[in-house]
């Protein structure tokens, strides 16, 4: 699933600054991010960083953008092709997921 941010946002951009994709950005009313960029930091962090920072927790996972493991992996290698790190972790099967509790 990609995240998505609850209209309980205060547009503090909290979530922005956290985010290894680019995906949040402010909107019209709240920020929000764009599923096509979110990969929920699968290969990056446990959790989804944005959640982690953000102070009312209005930062859930997006019941309309249901995802895998797998897929979402596959988007954090597309979008960040140079990422040496990441290419290697997700190699060795060793790479932070929320799946992976």
């Amino acid at each position: 699933m990609a995240t998505y941010i609850t209209a309980d946002c205060i547009n503090c951009g909290a979530c922005e600054r956290e985010c290894p994709n680019d995906a949040i950005e402010p909107g019209d009313e709240l920020f929000e991010i764009d599923p096509r960029l979110c990969t929920e930091c699968v290969g990056y962090f446990p959790r989804e960083a944005c959640q982690e920072v953000c102070p009312v927790k209005c930062c859930l996972p997006d019941p309309r953008h249901e995802e895998s493991e797998a897929t979402l992996l596959a988007r954090a290698l597309t979008l960040h092709p140079n990422d040496s790190d990441l290419s290697a972790r997700a190699e060795r099967g060793d790479i932070p997921s929320r799946f992976r509790r």
